[in-house]
């Protein structure tokens, strides 16, 4: 009996040993409005022999029953791309009120030649062979999306790929599977910062898994967007709620603020934070990615997903980058 258990003992790490740790490339987003990259995001991408720089153009919404641009990227230079041979996508944010506007064929037609437009406006110099849309998109607004998709396709001549929130993996009946080449799934904003939960609405283990259960169902291949960012959910004495982005307990290291229990801080004296006004009374919750929680998701995603995919990380900046040692993002 001893001599079989160490044979099977034998047998299961030769096997083991055999089987090739998988591989993930590391991919980055850019998405600030002013184009700004330093000398830290630059080693970062290159250290992490990473080569697509998903790259945030601008922002498609409503105005007076309009679709029009905003939030446009400002200063966009190639020189300041963070490696010689880096493959620039184009990334168009579409709320998702304006399929709820814009329905027809004809008014489909004119945003997809406006959105074309934008981006040959912003890249004309640099070459691109994807675009990725990224909208929330509903069971309501699914069909004229869906329209969209598939004309901006047919008319740019590109890749098309797209974002895919959690909810839309897990309601995929709902909401269907979009019409593209490939999917760039969300794992984080697992709950909304704004109803006051205890758990880390950025990313929650507990949730990631009830809308992954299912994940490998999912006919589109995609790759894995992971979150390295921070903010800080700013409330006031009514229960209002707004958030301060990139915010850190680091910040919070003076006599102005209290700490409270767990993650939160109490405000002792009226202050501007990074540009807000805040009042005596305030309560600050500061919610960020340790190095443990990104961990943890990335064994569990490594392990739940039987396919291909990569890592993007959202996104490339140095007050985040710096959080991590290279290797922990690899």
């Amino acid at each position: 009996m001893k001599r079989f258990l160490a044979f099977i003992f034998l047998a299961v790490m030769a096997f083991s040993a055999c089987t090739p740790k998988r591989s993930h490339s590391v991919d980055f987003y850019y998405w600030k409005s002013k184009y700004a990259i330093g000398e830290t995001e630059k080693e970062y991408f290159l250290q992490l022999n990473s080569r697509r720089l998903f790259l945030r153009l601008f922002d498609v919404d409503i105005e007076n029953d309009i679709a029009v641009p905003v939030g446009q990227i400002q200063s966009f230079n190639k020189e300041q791309l963070p490696g010689e041979d880096v493959e620039v996508v184009p990334v168009v944010f579409i709320t998702n009120r304006t399929f709820q506007h814009y329905d027809a064929d004809e008014e489909i037609e004119k945003l997809v030649a406006n959105v074309c437009s934008g981006i040959n406006h912003y890249l004309q110099d640099v070459e691109y062979a994807e675009i990725q849309i990224d909208c929330d998109w509903t069971a309501g607004t699914r069909d004229a999306y869906f329209r969209f998709l598939k004309s901006l396709a047919e008319h740019s001549g590109e890749k098309i790929s797209c974002t895919l929130r959690l909810h839309q993996i897990r309601d995929r009946q709902k909401t269907g599977v979009p019409p593209v080449d490939k999917g760039s799934l969300m794992c984080y904003a697992t709950s909304s910062p704004t109803e006051g939960m205890t758990r880390n609405s950025i990313l929650d283990m507990e949730l990631l898994k009830s809308y992954t259960a299912n994940i490998n169902d999912y006919t589109l291949p995609f790759d894995v967007i992971l979150p390295i960012y921070s903010w800080g959910i700013v409330t006031n004495h009514l229960g209002k709620v707004k958030l301060i982005n990139g915010l850190t307990e680091d910040d919070l290291q003076t006599p102005l603020f209290e700490k409270m229990d767990g993650d939160r801080y109490l405000v002792k004296e009226d202050a501007f934070l990074q540009g807000m006004y805040i009042n005596k009374g305030f309560t600050i919750k500061i919610e960020c990615i340790s190095n443990e929680l990104l961990s943890e998701a990335k064994h569990y995603l490594d392990n739940q997903i039987k396919r291909d995919f990569g890592w993007v990380y959202f996104h490339l900046s140095k007050g985040f980058l710096t959080r991590y040692a290279i290797d922990e993002l690899k």
